[in-house]
């Protein structure tokens, strides 16, 4: 389980594809420094196995489910991803619940200053709509960030509001309009809903 409080801004050395599945290699030596081999380290947003380790980078295998949902397909070496490991049971929930499972992706549709702040418009897919709501939660690209505004049932997007720090420390710092983000809904919210079906059956 992660926060979505993003503890450093890696690097992408190489990604080697295999059929429908990858081997994405790493370099991160703020979440390598006490990582083992078996360990788990989110990278944008996805959980992800440790399989190697060395000189402050490691290695991960990608399999084709994972390409499917998410954005690391299209990562290539060079890239900057954001990495979070595992909270600790005696650790600060500084963000929220996440789960490093990637429940689909959206596209950045816009970005504009707002004093010394940004507010980023990202699209989503009508599906995940309902579980994303105004001073909710939502992890984009493994980030955990508060929802400042809501699109429509027909015109699917949220808004969030990106502080200097953000903007500083995480990917979203540079990511442009058109560019596509990993997106994990609240848990919460889909346990709720699951549990209210259930009563109405």
């Amino acid at each position: 389980m992660y926060t979505g409080i993003v503890e450093e801004l890696g690097e992408v050395v190489a990604i080697e594809r295999t059929g429908n599945s990858a081997r994405i290699t790493v370099r991160g030596p703020v979440v390598t420094a006490d990582a083992a081999h078996g360990d788990s380290i989110n990278i944008n947003g996805v959980c992800l196995t440790v399989t190697s380790l060395a000189d402050g980078q490691f290695t991960a295998d990608v399999m084709g489910e994972t390409l499917d949902r998410s954005s690391l397909g299209a990562l290539a070496a060079g890239a900057k991803v954001n990495l979070e490991r595992p909270v600790r049971p005696d650790g600060r929930l500084g963000g929220h619940i996440v789960q490093g499972h990637v429940d689909g992706t959206g596209v950045i549709t816009d970005r504009r200053e707002a004093g010394i702040w940004q507010v980023v418009r990202i699209s989503l897919p009508a599906e995940l709509s309902r579980y994303v709501v105004e001073k909710g939660s939502v992890a984009v690209d493994g980030i955990s960030l508060t929802v400042s505004d809501i699109g429509t049932v027909q015109d699917c997007w949220f808004e969030v509001s990106l502080i200097p720090e953000t903007l500083q420390r995480t990917t979203l710092g540079s990511r442009q309009v058109g560019e596509v983000v990993n997106l994990e809904v609240d848990l919460l919210a889909k346990i709720v809903e699951r549990l209210l079906a259930g009563r109405q059956q």
